[in-house]
């Protein structure tokens, strides 16, 4: 009880962090909003490798009511003022819950939650802070080239460290993964809308991976 309750804790304590920054204005909303997406993501991400799936899904209920009772009473505005319209916030959680509800293997959720939170997350920052002169638009969402290549890069990286830990022996098939895998979730990332990415990159992740190991 007290490792779930240690998290429910420390992903609190990522929030309020974030919030405090942003209103001391050392942080913009954008950062602040990524700093709780790439810390709670990688954090929760290896849950799964010191306790239970279960355990998980309760964590990720608890992160979906904060979130839920934040957005109504308007308390962690930092997460939340986005100009663009999304629930993204809310999709977060609901992602990683039902991540943990469709796979038992602690490397595919790994690389499903890791793929939402570094390569997306990171991605987000580097096209913020260099890709502002070479973008594209798809619908009212404003994407960089730089940020999209960040996302395949990471999440390949991602997806092989799963491939080597999952134990295929013959390397054409995984191989194709780690091509495939980062591709198709930059798609998803671009074509998303209002912020459901948060749900389908990892589910994307996982039936790819699930397709090829089981």
């Amino acid at each position: 009880m007290f490792r779930p309750l240690a998290g429910i804790l420390a992903i609190f304590l990522v929030v309020a962090t974030s919030e405090l920054l942003w209103r001391l204005k050392l942080i913009n909303s954008e950062a602040s909003r990524k700093l709780v997406h790439i810390s709670v993501g990688t954090f929760v991400a290896f849950w799964p490798f010191f306790t239970t799936f279960h355990w998980v899904q309760v964590l990720s209920l608890a992160f979906l009511a904060v979130i839920a009772l934040s957005r109504w009473q308007h308390i962690f505005k930092g997460i939340h003022s986005v100009k663009r319209k999304s629930w993204g916030e809310l999709f977060y959680p609901i992602g990683i819950g039902v991540a943990s509800l469709v796979t038992a293997n602690k490397y595919i959720f790994a690389a499903a939650v890791l793929n939402l939170s570094l390569a997306d997350g990171l991605a987000a920052l580097v096209g913020l802070k260099y890709g502002k002169s070479h973008q594209y638009h798809i619908g009212d969402a404003t994407k960089s080239y730089v940020g999209t290549v960040s996302f395949v890069v990471i999440s390949a990286i991602i997806v092989g460290w799963a491939v080597y830990n999952l134990g295929q022996t013959e390397m054409v098939m995984p191989a194709f993964v780690i091509m495939v895998v980062p591709i198709a979730t930059s798609v998803v990332e671009n074509v998303a809308p209002l912020g459901s990415d948060n749900l389908f990159i990892p589910l994307t992740v996982i039936a790819l991976l699930r397709l090829v190991f089981f």
